[in-house]
């Protein structure tokens, strides 16, 4: 028994898709559905059932009355015993983005999430989805890119129109697709096979692409051990003007990128927006491991109805983010002096932010529905990333248990021991918040409670510093400018600076200045985008300025004593002698 689904662009033009479910055995008490809320590994809700512009249900072609009961479910009347029972969805499918659905004449793109209802009570069950291609002449050359497994088992089937499967749910809605005239490419990692399908005007050297990919994703597969956990992966790559953004699956990664991010052919070294690019790829991998097998206890099974809280964000996401740039470095595609500048851009990130003195980074994880994923102009000063600040921990105790270890325990240990323990296997059972501590103790021999209290559950800074020098590293602090601080940020559209970030004390949020404001003069000459550093650069820190702003369209003036130049950059400086610790920590 499984349920059956289907899927096309019924309007292309108008980007919608028609999505039919049939359940062969409804409740008979009448069958209940629902459209997730959020999709798992973006934490926020986005009520995709909103999406939903028509909706109705039928059985042997005749209609079957729908109720809707909340935001994202319906109820359909009883039907007699061993009636199939289908709902036909129309969705509108617009959102360019790695989270929903996005369709037009051009291509076709979705996650499950997004697009299938979910038959309440049967979500165990088998699925079986009819990929369509839209009907027209145009469309013809359309092919499908995706992890789902064709239904007959043949990898010749794997990119034509038609049934795959899924074991359940869960699964169905963890494999997005591509439909389209996409370019693809393909490499074998530790003899698994991988695709690369491009869609967009691009000019990538494929060759480039997949040559540096293997080598990530052969890294990364010998990092846990062989065999890799998928039968084959996906790269679901979408190439446009000017975006960023991935977001991971178990057996692929959809991922949103410029079209200048991508290798070109003849292009020389590494440069930095391909650099990224490969950061990017080399994250949404990793997370094959860490949070799709390896995961919180929270995340075991999800409820794809409301949140689902952990406090262990900065692990699955900052550990993530630590690995992603170090595999680069590990397999050989970026020099160390890149490397280490990429460290002190992330250290650079993290102290940018008061909010680092105010929230924990297991608060952080557990407020991120509400916070991290709802940004707003207070953000730097209230909220700290699980990201960057998870990365720069994890960096922290992988120092640490190298160097009270003389190199016998890693953080690389407690990556594979946590694969072992908690992400192999169909039973495997979900990590509780204190059990990376208790793993990385039980290996090391350390005492790291005092560690894990102020590094997880406290708000003071890891001393890096102090860290690094045993590893023959000097982190370095410095100004990047002399000008004398506000202590804002700033954006600019043409002749305008707005504040968009006042920070906590600063000189700016004492005088009265607040995010949104038009800077308009500073000692009565005219501030712009060239002249606002200008201005600065004349005067000294403690020195009073008279400052005049618009506030909406009310004419305010300011005096501000202006504060030292913000020591905000940081740099890592190599020491030219041989050191062990160093050596064996940056090869792995």
């Amino acid at each position: 028994m499984h349920i059956r689904y289907s899927i096309r662009p019924s309007r292309p033009a108008a980007h919608l898709l028609e999505v039919r479910c049939t359940l062969a055995t409804p409740d008979p008490a009448g069958q209940r559905f629902a459209m997730p809320a959020w999709i798992p590994g973006s934490y926020l809700i986005r009520d995709f059932a909103r999406h939903i512009v028509a909706i109705r249900a039928e059985t042997a072609g005749k209609m079957v009355a729908l109720t809707k009961i909340d935001k994202h479910s319906w109820q359909a009347a009883p039907v007699g015993k061993g009636v199939a029972l289908t709902v036909i969805c129309e969705v509108y499918a617009w959102d360019l983005s790695v989270r929903a659905a996005h369709v037009d004449q051009t291509h076709a793109f979705f996650n499950g999430s997004s697009v299938f209802l979910r038959a309440l009570g049967h979500e165990h069950l088998p699925c079986l989805v009819d990929i369509q291609r839209p009907i027209g002449r145009d469309f013809e050359a359309w092919r499908v890119a995706t992890a789902l497994t064709p239904a007959c088992d043949q990898t010749s089937q794997r990119h034509a129109f038609g049934l795959y499967r899924a074991a359940n749910y869960d699964e169905l809605i963890d494999h997005p697709v591509e439909m389209g005239t996409f370019t693809l490419a393909t490499f074998t990692a530790c003899g698994v096979p991988h695709e690369i399908a491009i869609s967009g005007r691009h000019d990538c050297d494929l060759a480039r692409l997949t040559a540096d990919l293997q080598r990530i994703c052969e890294w990364q597969i010998r990092f846990f051990g062989e065999p890799a956990p998928m039968p084959h992966y996906v790269f679901l790559v979408t190439a446009v003007d000017d975006a960023y953004g991935g977001l991971e699956h178990r057996a692929s990664t959809a991922l949103l990128c410029a079209r200048d991010d991508l290798p070109y052919p003849g292009m020389r070294g590494t440069p930095k927006r391909y650099r990224s690019f490969l950061g990017l790829c080399s994250h949404e991998y990793f997370h094959a491991w860490n949070v799709k097998r390896i995961q919180p206890a929270a995340f075991s099974s999800y409820n794809l109805d409301a949140e689902n809280y952990t406090t262990l964000l900065w692990a699955f996401e900052g550990f993530t983010s630590y690995y992603d740039d170090l595999a680069l470095l590990r397999c050989g595609l970026i020099p160390l002096k890149d490397w280490l500048a990429l460290v002190a851009r992330t250290i650079d990130k993290v102290h940018d932010n008061p909010g680092r003195q105010r929230q924990t980074l297991a608060e952080s994880s557990f407020d991120a529905w509400t916070k991290y994923y709802r940004p707003d102009e207070n953000t730097p000063n209230a909220v700290v990333s699980y990201y960057t600040k998870g990365a720069l921990v994890a960096l922290a105790l992988d120092l640490k248990l190298r160097a009270e270890t003389s190199n016998r325990i890693s953080l690389d240990d407690v990556m594979r021991a946590l694969w072992q323990r908690h992400g192999q296997g169909e039973q495997r059972c979900g990590i509780g918040d204190e059990d990376i501590r208790l793993l990385a103790e039980e290996l090391s021999g350390l005492d790291l409670e005092h560690f894990f209290a102020e590094a997880i559950h406290g708000t003071t800074d890891v001393d890096l510093a102090q860290l690094l020098r045993p590893f023959g590293i000097r982190l370095k602090r410095s100004a990047i400018s002399t000008n004398p601080s506000l202590g804002v940020r700033t954006s600019s559209d043409g002749s305008e600076v707005r504040l968009t970030t006042v920070y906590e004390d600063s000189p700016a949020q004492v005088a009265g200045l607040s995010a949104g404001d038009l800077l308009l003069a500073i000692d009565g000459l005219r501030v712009t985008p060239s002249t606002f550093d200008r201005l600065l650069s004349r005067r000294q820190a403690g020195e009073m300025v008279h400052l005049h702003a618009f506030r909406r369209d009310e004419l305010m003036e300011f005096t501000v004593q202006l504060g030292a130049p913000a020591k905000d950059r940081h740099q890592l400086q190599l020491q030219r002698k041989r050191n062990s610790l160093r050596k064996n920590w940056l090869q792995g």
